[in-house]
């Protein structure tokens, strides 16, 4: 007997994984992608499996490992940080997608690339930078929108990744700051579309946006189980909050621990949405969900003591672009901005966008401690070699 080949197993994989599926559900065969892709049609995995390894073995997740989730500069190991941030809502989402029957390799996927558009910093850089952005014509920096622009247009040295347009859409709506009791999808998007939806975000950031697919659903709010529980714990480990602090409601209905949190928010969710064309939470947890994030927002995101550096931050964004941007415009071959990031880049990423541009993208997808480090390198005067003939001035 032949033993099968790596596309018939694939074609068998596909046909067992629509047996499973719930009809909400977005199997693989689905996939959408802006260009062919022979790995993706010809391979032996599945579209989203392959998308979340794309994401997985990507620069820009690499970098994940240090970029701040909501608490920066404390010196603290166990503070969580984003690349924890996504495999926590990779693993909620999975499990309520499991009990939900809908496809775990596509809420994989999004759940790992959807803050790959983050700056350092977290919210607070995306709003210093996004002033610059506005200062010279780019409109607002959304972290959503920058997510699909690295993943389609500056990863891969500029070439992109050619993700399915499922994943694409499910970073560029997952807005998991936003409170949504229920989510449903607006399915039969195309790619014109997801161009249309970034350019509106970016002209009014407060433009609703719902994700093509219930797995994009269910990943937004995973999104919210993960973090909202966890930055509590984050803040009474660095002395904000205490347990006692969580309103009367919140602690009847959700607890006062992360794991209490998650695992109330997962069974309601689940058991609310198992067969409708829908997910989201019952009325009165979703009411005390509400109620969490608006204590999380006044007693921490907006705490002044997480703020004391900020100030600085803010220059120091300020001051980078303005560098970078002046080394673009004259040419200064020996600026980081082309010996560590353009060198590398394909030649029409470098052409079809504008400087202005060129410098968000390398802004915003550096490390907190990379881009304090290329700020020391500006103001910090160094050490020189015991001959001075092969050194240029500047």
């Amino acid at each position: 007997m032949t033993p099968p080949t790596l596309l018939e197993m694939r074609r068998r994989l596909e046909r067992e994984e629509e047996a499973r599926l719930s009809p909400l559900a977005c199997p693989s065969r689905r996939a959408l992608r802006r260009r062919p892709d022979p790995l993706a049609e010809q391979g032996h995995r599945l579209d989203f499996a392959l998308d979340a390894d794309r994401v997985l073995h990507s620069l820009a997740y690499t970098r994940y490992i240090d970029k701040t989730q909501v608490f920066s500069l404390i010196d603290n190991d166990h503070i969580t940080h984003r690349v924890l941030h996504v495999q926590l809502v990779s693993k909620i989402g999975r499990t309520m997608g499991r009990l939900l029957g809908l496809n775990e390799d596509l809420i994989e996927a999004i759940a790992l690339a959807h803050d790959i558009g983050h700056p350092p910093f977290g919210h607070d850089g995306e709003t210093y930078l996004s002033e610059k952005c506005q200062e010279h014509g780019l409109g607002p920096f959304l972290h959503s929108v920058q997510g699909v622009h690295f993943l389609e247009r500056v990863e891969g040295g500029g070439r992109g990744l050619n993700l399915s347009l499922q994943v694409l859409d499910g970073v560029l709506c997952h807005d998991g700051e936003k409170h949504s009791a229920v989510l449903k999808p607006q399915t039969d998007k195309t790619f014109a579309d997801l161009d249309a939806e970034a350019a509106a975000k970016t002209a009014d950031p407060r433009t609703p946006l719902a994700p093509a697919t219930m797995e994009g659903c269910l990943t937004r709010i995973a999104d919210t189980v993960a973090y909202i529980g966890r930055d509590f714990e984050d803040a009474i480990r660095v002395g904000l909050v205490t347990r006692g602090d969580l309103p009367a409601e919140v602690r009847e209905v959700l607890g006062q621990t992360n794991g209490t949190m998650v695992y109330r928010l997962v069974e309601d969710l689940v058991a609310h949405s198992a067969g409708q064309d829908h997910v989201g939470f019952s009325h009165r947890v979703g009411q005390a969900l509400s109620q969490l994030k608006a204590f999380n927002y006044q007693r921490i995101y907006l705490h002044p003591r997480i703020k004391t550096e900020h100030h600085k931050i803010r220059q120091v964004f300020h001051k980078l672009f303005e560098q970078y941007l002046e080394d673009l415009l004259a040419e200064r071959y020996e600026s980081p901005i082309f010996s560590g990031y353009l060198a590398s880049m394909d030649g029409q990423y470098r052409a079809s966008l504008p400087p202005a541009a060129l410098v968000r993208d390398f802004i915003a997808g550096m490390t907190d401690e990379f881009f304090l480090a290329r700020y020391r390198d500006l103001i910090w005067p160094r050490r020189l070699p015991a001959r001075l003939d092969n050194i240029t001035s500047g």
